[in-house]
């Protein structure tokens, strides 16, 4: 997996680009990704409590500095010296 899909999520989360969201959730190989992405989405449509919205978000946010993260450093260590 490269970080292309985290940035990416991460452009549109900053843009508000839902649509954009949604597509990236389902073309993503990163399935905890895509669950992320879906239940933040569902929780922006449906849910009228803004501190659920909220904790969607942060949760999302996590899984994305998380994921990058561990991207990066996998990517790292394989780097000739």
């Amino acid at each position: 997996m490269t970080t292309s899909s985290y940035d990416t999520a991460l452009f549109y989360i900053h843009r508000s680009d839902w649509d954009q969201l949604l597509i990236l959730m389902v073309r993503t190989e990163d399935q905890f990704l895509s669950k992320k992405i879906e239940h933040f989405l569902h929780a922006y449509h449906f849910e009228h409590d803004y501190q659920i919205i909220e904790a969607k978000l942060y949760a999302l946010l996590r899984y994305l500095d998380h994921a990058s993260e561990k991207t990066m450093s996998h990517y790292l260590h394989e780097l000739p010296i």
